[in-house]
């Protein structure tokens, strides 16, 4: 079984225009909001990075707000030293970014990686059991992207009893999350970018 595995599937509709992100190696990054629709209503709208190029292509100069796009590629962290906003930023890396025609959305994510904090097992009000833990997925060339993921119910019950260092195969879902922080004492609505576990594998998936 490979050590590492990080693959995500997107289907949604762009929510906003592309904004820079980064530069690498000379070649410019882009970041647009993609809003991914649950079965429940809900919609979890979330960073997308991909090259200029890659949007060039796809837009041809028309507005990539409204597209419906097909999305496969990785989600990535970054550790934000400017002191604004939340730490550690999540985004999914598009490799591949297409227009499509389906109507149905999707959010599918696989991961294999290492628990690099001991996980919070807790308990709702209502009794329901949820853990939180965050998961080291290397990359390639020595770099790893640190991903918060959250379990609920008999899942929560397995990874919350689990140690550092162990390793974690799952397949779930990309969320978004408000919350409201306060800095100094004034409340700021921030959101926060998490995986839902949905099954513990064994196997290679997707």
């Amino acid at each position: 079984m490979e050590t590492t595995k990080n693959f995500v599937q997107l289907r949604g509709t762009a929510a906003g225009e592309p904004v820079p992100s980064h530069e690498n190696h000379g070649q410019h990054f882009l970041r647009f909001p993609l809003a991914v629709r649950r079965l429940s209503g809900q919609t979890d709208t979330l960073w997308t990075i991909a090259t200029a190029e890659q949007l060039r292509r796809l837009t041809a100069g028309r507005p990539l707000t409204g597209q419906r796009l097909d999305v496969d590629g990785q989600l990535r962290s970054f550790n934000n030293k400017s002191g604004c906003g939340s730490r550690l930023v999540i985004s999914v890396f598009a490799q591949l970014l297409t227009p499509t025609s389906e109507e149905d959305d999707q959010n599918r994510i696989a991961l294999r990686g290492v628990i690099c904090k001991p996980p919070v097992l807790r308990r709702t009000p209502l009794g329901r059991c949820i853990s939180d833990m965050m998961l080291a997925v290397n990359r390639r060339y020595g770099r790893a992207d640190y991903l918060p993921c959250i379990a609920w119910g008999q899942v929560a019950m397995i990874t919350g009893n689990m140690s550092v260092g162990e390793a974690l195969s799952l397949e779930g879902r990309v969320q978004s999350r408000t919350y409201t922080k306060v800095v100094e004492g004034c409340a700021q609505e921030r959101v926060a970018f998490e995986v839902s576990i949905m099954h513990l594998v064994e196997d290679e998936c997707f």
